[in-house]
């Protein structure tokens, strides 16, 4: 099969010239090893199954022998030995060079006594995500968030996505295995996941026994919840209702704990502007999975599902949208926030560069009503902000799922269709 180029590419690439060791995390499936194979000169595969508890064996004894190798040398699901961390360090300051040593891990290590160093001045980071709408090819990349951060937007086509395609799309989410794929073998991808975070992955991450049972409830409980700020309390409000076996607070905390370690969930926190007023920003984090797949696979509905409950395709279209940007906006050294205050004024995303540029984002499935409304709270946010203190926003922009055109609006706020967008 074909590699499919990924966003993250480039973003290895220079992390394997500025850091001896580059980590590499992300969900299972998600495509970590595979683009990581692109670079890599060399490859130890830790869950080779004939030889995993031999490499087990060798990295308490002489660790060393498995960092042999051309480099960058690619050590996949590194997590299994703990000790890799510090030995790869170790080897780093003694060679005194970068791009030696690429780590994977679809997991935190489960036993986290066994390192001793932060690794700090000798690790970078790349954070993989389920694929765009761009890496998978429904994105025609037309509109470019880095352009629109330089003030250089241009009215543009995009792919024509329907409702139908969309609905299909949030349901096949973005694993690399089902690009391509019959629509029926496609789908099955997400269940798959679902299936193997329940029955084995979460209990695997740090050797704790969890229910399969009750995983897979608070998982039709989170999905429930996408896009919201709901607290465990309100998951445990959730559950009692729709169960008969209730889950207490301090199992929920845990199960979720689980979960964001093997990268399943990934919440949004809030975002701290400067403000005119004296509204209180409220700081709880926004419900996310890595990819809209994993909530409705977890509820066990379909594209045909969704088509018939709009206000569900809209929460589970937010956080495709919130997917692509993530991927997009950190390829620009960027983070993605929420914005909600006292007041109920509300903006979906914040994509917020390292340089203190941001841009203001309302994800709505599309209409000119939902496209107005989304419109009339950037405007309203945007004068909020007090732009004596920090920089004004350099783009407000309504982000849409249907919609053939990406054009800007009379009152400044461009209304950009998903099938355009790129980083």
């Amino acid at each position: 099969m074909e590699y499919i180029k990924r966003i993250a590419d480039e973003l290895l690439e220079l992390q394997l010239e500025a850091a001896g060791i580059v980590l590499i995390e992300g969900a299972k499936w998600c495509g970590k090893t595979t683009s990581a194979l692109q670079q890599a000169k060399s490859v130890l595969f830790m869950d080779d199954p004939e030889r995993k508890n031999e490499y087990l064996r060798i990295a308490e004894s002489d660790i060393k022998v498995l960092l042999e190798g051309s480099v960058p040398r690619l050590i996949d699901e590194w997590q299994k030995a703990p000790q890799f961390w510090d030995a790869c360090r170790y080897i780093v300051d003694r060679r005194g060079e970068e791009g030696q040593f690429i780590l994977t891990g679809s997991a935190e290590p489960a036993d986290q006594s066994k390192i001793s160093h932060t690794g700090t001045g000798r690790v970078g980071w790349v954070k993989m995500r389920p694929m765009t709408l761009y890496e998978s090819g429904e994105s025609n990349g037309s509109v470019s968030i880095g352009d629109l951060f330089d003030d250089n937007f241009k009215a543009a086509e995009g792919n024509v996505l329907d409702l139908k395609n969309l609905c299909y799309l949030i349901c096949r989410g973005g694993w690399p295995k089902a690009i391509g794929k019959s629509e029926r073998a496609a789908l099955r991808q997400a269940f798959n996941y679902v299936d193997a975070v329940a029955k084995r992955e979460i209990t695997e991450v740090d050797e704790v026994h969890r229910s399969e049972n009750n995983t897979r409830r608070l998982l039709r409980s989170y999905a429930r919840h996408q896009a919201t700020q709901a607290s465990n309390s309100a998951i445990a409000a959730d559950l009692a209702t729709n169960d008969t076996d209730s889950l207490n607070e301090t199992t929920i905390a845990s199960y979720l704990n689980a979960l964001r370690k093997i990268f399943v969930i990934e919440d949004m926190e809030a975002w701290n502007p400067n403000l005119r007023s004296k509204a209180a920003i409220r700081t709880t984090s926004t419900r996310y999975f890595v990819d809209p797949s994993v909530a409705t696979a977890s509820l066990g509905i379909g594209p045909n599902d969704l088509m018939k409950d709009l206000n569900t395709l809209g929460l589970f279209f937010e956080t495709m949208a919130v997917r692509d940007l993530r991927v997009y906006t950190e390829a620009l050294d960027g983070n993605v926030f929420h914005y909600r205050d006292n007041n109920g004024l509300e903006c979906d995303s914040v994509l917020h560069l390292r340089n203190g540029h941001y841009g203001l984002v309302e994800i709505k499935l599309g209409g000119e009503t939902l496209i107005n409304e989304g419109a009339a709270n950037l405007l309203k946010l945007s004068k909020k902000i007090d732009t004596d203190r920090m920089y004004p926003p350099s783009f407000m922009m309504v982000l849409t799922g249907t919609g053939q055109y990406a054009y800007q609006r009379e009152d400044g706020v461009l209304v950009v269709p998903i099938g355009c967008l790129k980083n």
